[in-house]
């Protein structure tokens, strides 16, 4: 019984992960200080990392499905945290589902919101929070 359950629910998914993903030159990510209240959102190309706060988040990848950037985008994420050890966190985040691999940490979350994609411009389906980048410095 379990395994046709499994089968029917990979047919059911196939349909999604058979779509092209194109491979994005940087991304958008927000920010959150839970303690504080402060967010904001950085763009980031691929490589390029940004500090805020005792976070320090670099953008590894990012893509989205070929004929609709607005439908997905997946980002690679190393976040490390100053007064830790190691990352903490390394993986990939989905926008649409951001619970689905997100970032364990008592103070601060941090999200994809979307791919950059040369010539599509994202609805404006949110208010953006007043950017602040906490020392705003970038690498």
């Amino acid at each position: 019984m379990r395994g046709i359950a499994l089968v029917l629910g990979l047919g059911l998914a196939a349909p999604a992960f058979g779509q092209g993903f194109v491979d994005a030159q940087g991304g958008v990510i927000r920010w959150l200080d839970t303690l504080t209240g402060r967010t904001g959102d950085i763009e980031l190309a691929r490589g390029q990392s940004a500090t805020n706060g005792r976070l320090t988040i670099q953008l590894d990848a990012c893509r989205y499905i070929e004929d609709n950037p607005a439908a997905e985008a997946e980002a690679h994420l190393t976040i490390l945290d100053s007064s830790r050890e190691g990352p903490v966190f390394s993986g990939w985040m989905i926008a649409s589902s951001p619970a689905l691999s997100a970032m364990d940490h008592p103070r601060y979350d941090v999200w994809v919101l979307r791919c950059v994609v040369p010539g599509y411009t994202p609805p404006e389906t949110e208010e953006s929070p007043e950017e602040e980048t906490g020392d705003g410095s970038a690498e």
